[in-house]
């Protein structure tokens, strides 16, 4: 008799451990669910907004460097807080004289570093570097996006359990260039969006997919497309961290202003 209950015993114990472990599962599932900080993607609702001309009135940033112009438009319906930490520290002086530090490759370049190696000074827990990051299913990092480069990612101890986590970004920002497309590229990035406007803009624009919803996006370039290249294809060499370039490149100065009618003699690659 004793031996017969042995299995049945030893059923019920696999019974209510296994539906612990599946009970386990899905409260994993629901915590990494409310703990997400990425964007679920409505392809029926998506409007690629940096694809439209800027419009009069819209606020722009007007950076000057030692290789030329770039005027962006500005973002703060999508990303108020980056843009408003962005357009105070235009306003304040602080982007004059400092360096383009990094030049990756023809892909990208960054600038706005107070130390040419990339350093932020009096380090990273500045409130003007800790601005929670700011994602958009209508902002992508086409050719000649703005995005705050990342500066920290906390979590609490539930969240490196469950998943999930803050991220933050400063005062350092990326413009993007563009990554070579071919038809493979185009092929892989449209089965893995599901969406062929999406993978046709890639294309025809440039960029980099691989960043989507990475950084926070303040703004879409439209004039100065041959600084952007410039910037992003400078001679360099590895700190560790950054390719830096060999001869210093610098903004000169950021001025912020409003889209008018005489900026629409030149709008650069968006028409």
């Amino acid at each position: 008799m004793k031996n017969k209950r042995k299995p049945i015993v030893f059923l019920l114990v696999m019974t209510i451990i296994t539906g612990v472990l599946s009970l386990s599962l899905m409260l994993i599932n629901v915590v990494r669910g409310n703990n997400s900080k990425y964007v679920d993607i409505d392809f029926a609702t998506i409007r690629l907004v940096q694809t439209l001309e800027p419009k009069e009135g819209d606020p722009i940033a007007i950076v000057d460097t030692t290789l030329g112009e770039i005027r962006f438009v500005l973002y703060p319906k999508y990303s108020p807080q980056a843009v408003k930490n962005f357009t105070e520290l235009a306003e304040s002086g602080y982007y004059d004289n400092t360096y383009v530090y990094d030049s990756q490759n023809g892909a990208y370049s960054g600038l706005g570093a107070k130390d040419k190696n990339g350093g932020v000074e009096g380090g990273l827990d500045q409130p003007r570097e800790r601005i929670p990051r700011e994602l958009h299913q209508d902002l992508w990092p086409f050719r000649g996006a703005v995005c705050m480069v990342t500066t920290a990612f906390e979590q609490s101890f539930k969240e490196k359990f469950f998943g999930g986590g803050d991220y933050y970004c400063g005062s350092r920002f990326n413009i993007m260039n563009s990554i070579a497309f071919d038809d493979e590229k185009a092929e892989e990035l449209r089965a893995i969006s599901g969406d062929n406007l999406l993978t046709d803009t890639f294309v025809e624009k440039g960029g980099i997919p691989n960043f989507s919803h990475q950084m926070t996006i303040i703004g879409q370039t439209y004039k100065g497309f041959d600084v952007v290249d410039k910037l992003a294809s400078l001679e360099s060499k590895t700190n560790g961290t950054y390719l830096v370039p060999v001869e210093d490149v610098m903004i000169k100065s950021v001025k912020i202003s409003t889209y008018t009618a005489e900026d629409e003699g030149n709008k650069g690659d968006l028409e």
